[in-house]
């Protein structure tokens, strides 16, 4: 499956959340994301584009693997992401596992994050207004879908940043964009929310 997705910087998100609930989109409770970004001892990351972290929501682990992106007017990439056990033990000896692999920590990218789920289109839609750390506020709006369906999915993602009064979308991740302020940045293992 595609994570096909466009993201855009917000002053706030009244705007959003206004035509959101004149959609009947569905929010979830406000969630607390910690992203541990690794690197891989054969190749970097950074210049292949792809990225691999461990997803720390509360107790919660998920490790996901991102594939380079695809060219588009959104943000295409392949996605696998794998559930683990929850509990910082298992995300502890997770990290240990990587390092022992030759996986080296990148950064923790931290937010504060609001899922809406609504379906536009044809398509199960996810906005998600995002405040991150040190980088400010987002709406990220996602569909995942079969590679058939990507020009449809990315269309409908067009139509409905324009329908939220979303401009200028953004093609780098939140990764990029803090690594991009804090070149050197290199954190320990285990280091905790």
């Amino acid at each position: 499956m595609l994570e096909i997705e466009m993201k855009f910087a917000v002053a706030d998100f009244a705007e959003v959340v206004g035509v959101l609930e004149s959609w009947q989109a569905r929010p979830e409770p406000v969630r607390e994301e910690a992203d541990h970004y690794f690197n891989a001892p054969d190749r970097d990351f950074r210049r292949t584009d792809e990225a691999f972290r461990l997803r720390r929501v509360g107790a919660d682990n998920w490790l996901t693997y991102k594939g380079p992106k695809q060219t588009g007017p959104a943000k295409t990439r392949d996605e696998i992401e794998v559930p683990l056990q929850a509990g910082d033990a298992v995300a502890e000896k997770c990290c240990r596992i990587l390092a022992r692999l030759g996986y080296r920590p990148t950064a923790v990218v931290r937010k504060r994050r609001t899922i809406w789920h609504c379906r536009r289109n044809e398509f199960a839609m996810q906005v998600c207004c995002d405040e991150v750390l040190e980088l400010g506020r987002f709406v990220e709006i996602e569909i995942v879908a079969p590679p058939a369906d990507k020009s449809r999915a990315e269309a409908a993602l067009q139509q409905a940043a324009a329908a939220l009064g979303l401009r200028d979308a953004i093609r780098a991740s939140y990764l990029e964009m803090h690594l991009a302020r804090q070149p050197s940045e290199t954190l320990g293992l285990g280091e905790r929310e």
